[in-house]
């Protein structure tokens, strides 16, 4: 069953705590909060989150192991963070694999998943249309979930679902173009005629195109 639950406004994010809590700190790292060398105190993780020391280490060692956070021996954990270089690699490793995924999804894609892509396309025609930038942004990202889900390559699909998310927060605060909504749809459109049409390499180009402007629009 694909999980549409980003399209509604009431949506409860029922993700086991301490992924939410891992995603929490991550982002708390990625937007500034917690700064390179800085010490993760276990103590006020475990206060801010209520969780016990156990708990909390086992997430520290997940994000160590994401490259966020530096564990050393007998002095505790440091916030490692990423460089304005790890950003252009990230942007750079998805122009390099999103053609990838689309053309594999394109092949492979479900009934199913063909379904929930439609219902996404059409909630992202709505959304355009009333501006609701925020909203835009999560359908945005629903829709390319499920075209990396529709790849069934589960490494590939984890891969683009990290960097997605660490581009997303280390460019929090970066402004939006007036254009950047119609924009983006008819970037997605491309995308979304490309499955409608069963054309990969048609798909693989849309694809590199949107992945390729949406690195320049950083800038």
């Amino acid at each position: 069953m694909i999980d549409l639950d980003f399209l509604s406004n009431d949506y409860q994010d029922n993700r086991p705590v301490a992924q939410k809590v891992a995603e929490s700190i991550a982002i708390d790292i990625l937007t500034g909060t917690l700064r390179p060398g800085q010490r993760i105190s276990e103590r006020v993780l475990c206060d801010k989150y209520a969780l016990s020391r156990t708990p909390i280490r086992e997430i520290l060692n997940q994000l160590s192991s994401t490259g966020l956070v530096t564990l050393i021996p007998n002095r505790g954990a440091f916030v490692t963070g990423i460089t304005e270089r790890d950003i252009d690699d990230y942007f750079y490793m998805k122009n390099l694999l999103y053609p990838q995924c689309v053309k594999w999804a394109i092949e492979r894609i479900t009934a199913e998943e063909m379904s929930a892509l439609e219902e996404t396309f059409a909630f992202m025609e709505f959304y355009t249309a009333t501006e609701d930038l925020e909203k835009m942004k999560k359908i945005n990202h629903g829709f390319e979930a499920i075209i990396y889900n529709a790849s069934h390559n589960p490494e590939l699909e984890r891969t683009l679902l990290r960097y997605d998310f660490l581009i997303l927060y280390a460019n929090k605060d970066i402004g939006y173009p007036l254009n950047y909504l119609p924009t983006v749809l008819e970037e997605h459109r491309a995308i979304f005629r490309a499955f409608q049409e069963k054309n990969t390499d048609a798909g693989a180009e849309a694809a590199q195109i949107h992945a390729y402007k949406s690195m320049m629009r950083r800038k």
